[in-house]
């Protein structure tokens, strides 16, 4: 039986050989003063430099580490995926290996999760980043992704946050899906809390992210708001998707119409085809949520007797031990 500890910190790392291991003296410098049993769990996202050596040899050294290699560069969801599948931690911290976070205000979101939070959420309110390419970006994405899933984090793409181990693992990840950690995780009733924490320059390399995200992040938004909103009730969702391709249908229908009522045989072929085109795809649309509705329906109702089928054999058991 795997042994549980009290906290596993979660670093990926791509191509940061130079960040690592004053990385590992940084988080052994601040657990130092606390009583915690830890582990850290570096992540090799596939560098093409000597990454993995240099924490191979940290994990060499101290049995507190742990490293995970994957053998071409996945990304950091992924990655941090992967440490949090292997953490033993009955709480989860995860941050950056590019030393911007600081290993110093972990303790800090110990005691903030010891108030009954489930996640703990850092924000770097003095961030030390470009303001166009990087500050600007990250303030509109914060404000999109609040106004979309309805969770008001100020700082969703701060890597340094703190997870419940039951909470965390049961949220699926993938593509750049940790930055919207909280929102998914508040379908749960989750219990989250914001604090202040430090940001350093960069110290080594060079920054692994960019306006290049952007569009990830947009296609990102959209699937975490289908997820969030319309989970129970998928036939609203493709039924308002659907309605705009309906009313361009019926429109390019009357035109075509009109036109030909006018005798214009110039648009006769071109516009019923668009209106067929739009009508087909509406179509498609809504029997996409209809499928979908069955299944989450299917979903319910297999669950429901699941948990009657768990609930009866309880009593019984009970029941048993009390003739007993």
């Amino acid at each position: 039986m795997t042994q549980q500890l009290d906290l596993s910190i979660v670093v990926p790392f791509f191509n940061e050989e130079e960040s690592a291991r004053p990385l590992y003296q940084a988080v052994v410098d601040a657990m130092a003063p606390t009583s915690i049993d830890f582990e850290l769990i570096l992540v090799d996202d596939g560098s093409s430099d000597r990454t993995f050596d240099v924490a191979s040899e940290l994990a060499a050294g101290d049995p507190r580490v742990k490293v995970i290699r994957f053998r071409r560069n996945y990304g950091q969801t992924p990655a941090m995926a992967a440490g949090i599948d292997n953490a033993r931690g009955r709480i989860i911290v995860t941050m950056d290996g590019d030393l911007q976070n600081d290993p110093l205000d972990i303790p800090s979101f110990i005691e903030k999760m010891g108030e009954g939070y489930d996640i703990v959420v850092g924000w770097r309110f003095k961030r030390q980043d470009k303001l166009i390419t990087r500050k600007i970006p990250s303030r509109i994405a914060n404000w999109l992704i609040g106004k979309v899933t309805g969770v008001p984090i100020k700082d969703n793409g701060c890597s340094l946050k703190a997870y419940k181990a039951d909470v965390i693992k049961k949220v699926p990840l993938y593509s750049e899906m940790h930055r919207f950690i909280p929102a998914m995780a508040s379908i749960t009733g989750a219990r989250i809390a914001e604090i202040k924490v430090r940001h350093h320059s960069r110290r080594f390399g060079e920054s692994k992210y960019g306006l290049s995200r952007i569009y990830k992040v947009l296609l990102d938004l959209l699937t975490i708001k289908t997820i969030t909103s319309f989970s129970s009730r998928p036939m609203l969702w493709f039924g308002m998707l659907s309605l705009p391709l309906v009313v361009l249908a019926v429109i390019f229908l009357i035109w075509s119409a009109i036109d030909f009522g006018s005798g214009s045989a110039g648009p006769l072929v071109v516009l019923p085809g668009i209106a067929v085109l739009l009508g087909a795809v509406a179509f498609f649309l809504i029997l996409g949520g209809t499928i979908s509705e069955l299944v989450v329906k299917t979903a319910d109702k297999g669950v429901h007797r699941a948990f009657m089928l768990s609930a009866q054999e309880l009593g019984d058991e009970l029941a048993s031990q009390a003739d007993k």
